[in-house]
């Protein structure tokens, strides 16, 4: 079995990919930053990297011409540039529309195409945030992203589903990563949304893994075009 990890600057990307490799996946972990690849093959050997920016449409296209088949695409890239409504510049709205969604759909071009040519299927995840339903204050770009991979992630499912390519999203809420105990730590802050979310706190690294490997799975064999929330229930209140 072969798989494509699009890791992003977060631990999800490194945890999926541990964790694939764990369960016998020879991964293929994709991210900008080579001292993050180098740290991830240091703890496991087995990984392939592939150091490449994925905003860079061009880069993205010689870096994975050669690697090979794959079976199990996970879409992890991402970035948030935060700002008021008002305040956004065209330059933050582009990069983070390349990043978020044009190199998801670059990147599944790439996979699917070959998935479709072998004729053997495949599993196409990509990371999505409940940010992609509910409207947060400054979030007015990276919400419309998640929008757009959401609506990208049916289309897909929809087109690459005859070939027997099933494609899903998950759909976290803030997930406690470095960053995340960084940005959400503060109690009062952090209970503007937990005291939303009906479990009362906010998901784990683990959370979002084991729904992204349900996904990939053969467990999930009829699941495509779904949105799975990773949310304590935030959205279904």
């Amino acid at each position: 079995m072969e798989c494509s990890v699009a890791k992003a600057e977060t631990w999800i990307g490194r945890a999926t990919a541990l964790a694939l490799a764990r369960c016998g996946a020879k991964v293929v972990a994709v991210t900008r930053t080579q001292a993050d690849l180098s740290s991830l093959v240091q703890e496991c050997a087995s990984i392939s990297p592939v150091c490449v920016d994925l905003a860079d449409w061009g880069a993205t296209e010689v870096a994975l011409r050669d690697i090979g088949p794959i079976d199990l695409l996970v879409n992890n890239a991402a970035c948030a540039s935060l700002q008021p409504f008002l305040e956004v510049t065209p330059d933050q709205f582009n990069h983070s529309f390349d990043v978020n969604v044009k190199a998801v759909l670059h990147v599944s071009q790439i996979v699917a195409r070959g998935m479709k040519a072998r004729g053997s299927g495949g599993s196409i995840v990509n990371l999505s945030s409940q940010a992609s339903q509910c409207a947060l204050r400054d979030h007015a770009v990276y919400c419309a992203t998640k929008g757009a991979l959401d609506m990208l992630t049916k289309v897909m499912a929809l087109e690459l589903g005859p070939y027997q390519i099933r494609v899903n999203s998950v759909n976290p809420t803030v997930v406690m990563t470095e960053m995340g105990r960084l940005g959400w730590s503060e109690p009062e802050k952090a209970k503007t949304i937990t005291s939303r979310i009906p479990l009362g706190r906010f998901a784990e690294v683990e959370d979002v893994v084991n729904s992204i490997l349900f996904l990939l799975s053969d467990k999930s064999n009829m699941t495509n075009g779904v949105t799975l929330p990773v949310d304590g229930g935030f959205l279904a209140c």
